[in-house]
């Protein structure tokens, strides 16, 4: 077993590593390799199966690892919103998984839940909440998201759901037609189901229409549903578009209803002075998501959570566990596995600690300024070609549009645009996804990329028209 251990096998091999992603990372950036090295997901399998896991060195096998991965440091990488990651972060989540602190109570992690705490407060201190503000980190959005509505049950649902189950009125929640699937999925965890969705529709520009959340709450509650949440996008994922948060405060607190905002992506324009009006209300929300792996940096997956209150970030899970502390009725923000979904968890808090450690506050700002100006430079662009068309005007770096001929059907067009996003992955030079709009294929490119250019733009609207 010791040789597993080895120290000085370690170190050679850690150097290895790290010249060969220093190596990888100027090759990205200088687009000397593809952003994605295309093949069928069969002959994918088909590799790794007949892997010659023997005679491969452990750094050959890292290798052939990053050649046969997407290139997320690529400037013409304009796909999913998943951030290419600050070095240093790579560094953290080194140490983090060596380290190996699992987190669920103090004495597993005792830095790295101090960290968090602190990093809790940067973003609350961000949102403009004042120090009644607590919260965490947890794995993704999705679970954020799901934690948040528990919480909002645990606050409104006005039975002890945790201890007896659903019982008296049936609850339901309210959410952009727009909103991310992950509300949805989390709604039917809690045993909404269709009847507990309450989908408000939204306007030409994506955005939540807010005039119909009070017909539809009285409607909701002529038919015997107990309202409990309204939630608002920060921005929505397939647009970009930011729901009215101030509308949406007033509404919330006119019926003494939970508002939390799911900003994964567009919660970190809080970060910036300018972009910062995007996000008007946000501080009235009970709750607010934020993705640090899409527009701060960071290693997927880490999102902070945080609440208005910091009585709610207690609240939602609240189970004895005698074997790991003393008095379970103490809210003790060190111990976080009474908070979160996770008993053990990574020290992710480590990850963004050290960018704030690094770059402070301007280096967030500056990465989200960057991308939100890379994201109207490119609308600008695709106005001044008459071949092509926004499926709205971009209020981040969420950019939707495609090849459009008014002479042919929208099953052709749509066809078309997806035959030409197909090629374009195929081809290796862009990455880029595409989205159905009310029955409409767009492409759709989210830059995350600081080093992509307006000439990189360019190339990539005349590649789509080439295409076409």
């Amino acid at each position: 077993m010791k040789h597993i251990y080895n120290s000085e096998n370690f170190r050679k091999t850690g150097h290895e590593l790290i010249d060969l992603l220093a190596d990888h990372l100027d090759a990205a950036q200088q687009g000397e390799i593809p952003i994605l090295p295309y093949e069928t997901p069969d002959n994918q399998l088909a590799f790794w199966e007949k892997y010659d896991l023997e005679d491969a060195s452990t750094i050959t096998l890292f290798k052939d690892i990053i050649e046969r991965s997407i290139a997320l440091n690529h400037p013409r990488y304009m796909g999913h919103q998943i951030s290419s990651a600050a070095p240093v972060t790579a560094l953290a989540s080194l140490v983090a998984a060596f380290m190996n602190n699992g987190m669920g109570v103090y004495e597993m992690g005792p830095a790295s839940s101090a960290i968090e705490k602190v990093v809790a407060q940067f973003f609350a201190k961000a949102i403009g909440y004042d120090a009644s503000a607590d919260g965490f980190l947890t794995s993704g959005g999705t679970l954020a998201n799901l934690t948040a509505l528990l919480s909002a049950r645990s606050a409104h649902a006005h039975t002890d759901v945790w201890k007896a189950g659903h019982e008296g009125k049936k609850l339901a929640i309210m959410v952009s037609a727009e909103a991310h699937y992950c509300v949805d999925r989390a709604a039917r965890i809690m045993g909404l189901g269709d009847d507990g969705i309450l989908k408000i529709e939204t306007n030409d520009r994506f955005q939540m229409k807010t005039d119909r959340l009070e017909i539809q709450f009285k409607q909701a509650t002529e038919n015997g549903l107990r309202v409990i949440a309204v939630v608002g996008s920060a921005c929505t994922t397939s647009t970009g578009s930011y729901d009215d948060l101030e509308a949406i405060a007033e509404f919330a607190e006119r019926y003494g209803i939970w508002f939390h905002v799911d900003g994964a992506h567009g919660g970190a324009a809080v970060f910036s002075e300018k972009y910062k009006p995007l996000t008007r209300g946000i501080h009235r929300a009970d709750s607010v998501v934020i993705d640090c792996h899409k527009m701060l940096m960071t290693p997927a997956i880490i999102t902070a959570l945080i609440f208005k209150n910091s009585d709610d970030a207690y609240k939602t899970f609240n189970q004895k566990a005698q074997y790991l502390w003393k008095e379970a009725a103490e809210e003790a923000w060190y111990n976080l596995a009474k908070r979160t979904f996770e008993c053990t968890k990574e020290m992710m808090s480590i990850k963004f600690f050290s960018l704030m450690q690094l770059h402070g506050n301007e280096g967030f700002a500056a990465f989200v300024e960057t991308l939100y100006d890379l994201g109207n430079t490119f609308a600008k662009l695709i106005k001044k070609r008459p071949q092509l068309e926004l499926a709205t005007e971009p209020e981040c770096n969420i950019v939707c549009f495609r090849l459009y001929d008014s002479t042919i059907s929208t099953v052709e067009n749509n066809r078309i645009n997806s035959e030409i996003r197909q090629k374009i992955i195929e081809s290796g030079t862009f990455y880029i996804v595409q989205t159905t709009l009310r029955d409409t294929v767009y492409l759709r490119t989210t830059l995350m990329n600081p080093f992509t250019t307006e000439k990189d733009l360019k190339d990539l609207l005349q590649l789509v028209i080439v295409n076409g």
